[in-house]
C-alpha cells in the first residue's frame, strides 16, 4: 500500500503544485487514500521531497533526483559569480554577466529549471532568456533578484 501511495504522491505532485502537507494529504483523500498528517509527513520524507519555488509565488513539493540539491547550489554559485544586471524587453529577459560567463550563467540558468524559462542564449557577456510571457517575466526577474 504504501508503494502505491507514494506513486500517487508523485504523481500529484507532478499535477499540481502543492504548497503544504494538509493539502497533499487532501489530494490524497480525494484519491481513496486515508492518510493522516503524520503519514504525509512521513512520506514526504521518505521520498526526499524538497520545496522551490512555484510559478505563482508560492512554494511546491517537488522530487529531486539524488544529488540534485548539491548541483543547484553550484548552478546556484555560477549564477551568483557570473551575474551583472538584468532588464527586460517584454517576454525577453537580457541577463549581463562579466565578461566571459555568460554562456556559464546561461547554462546554470538552464539546469535550474525555471519553469517560466523556454531557453537561453549566450553571447560573451549577454544572455537573452526567452520567457514564457510578459508577467512570467517579472516573475522570473523577482526569483533571480533574490537568489543573487
Amino acid at each position: 500500500m504504501k508503494k502505491i501511495r507514494h506513486g500517487k504522491i508523485v504523481e500529484i505532485i507532478q499535477k499540481y503544485d502543492v504548497e503544504t502537507q494538509e493539502e497533499l494529504a487532501g489530494r490524497l483523500k480525494e484519491a481513496g487514500f486515508n492518510v493522516t498528517q503524520a503519514t504525509v509527513s512521513r512520506d514526504i520524507r521518505e521520498l526526499k521531497l524538497s520545496k522551490v519555488a512555484a510559478a505563482g509565488g508560492g512554494q511546491k513539493y517537488v522530487v529531486l533526483e539524488q544529488g540534485d540539491e548539491r548541483k543547484g547550489d553550484k548552478y546556484i554559485r555560477v549564477l551568483r559569480d557570473g551575474f551583472l544586471t538584468m532588464d527586460m524587453a517584454g517576454n525577453i529577459l537580457v541577463v549581463k554577466t562579466v565578461s566571459g560567463m555568460a554562456m556559464a550563467v546561461a547554462a546554470a540558468l538552464d539546469e535550474l529549471r525555471f519553469p517560466e524559462v523556454v531557453g537561453c542564449i549566450a553571447g560573451d557577456d549577454t544572455i537573452f532568456v526567452a520567457v514564457r510571457t510578459l508577467e512570467d517575466t517579472k516573475v522570473l526577474m523577482e526569483r533571480l533578484q533574490r537568489l543573487v
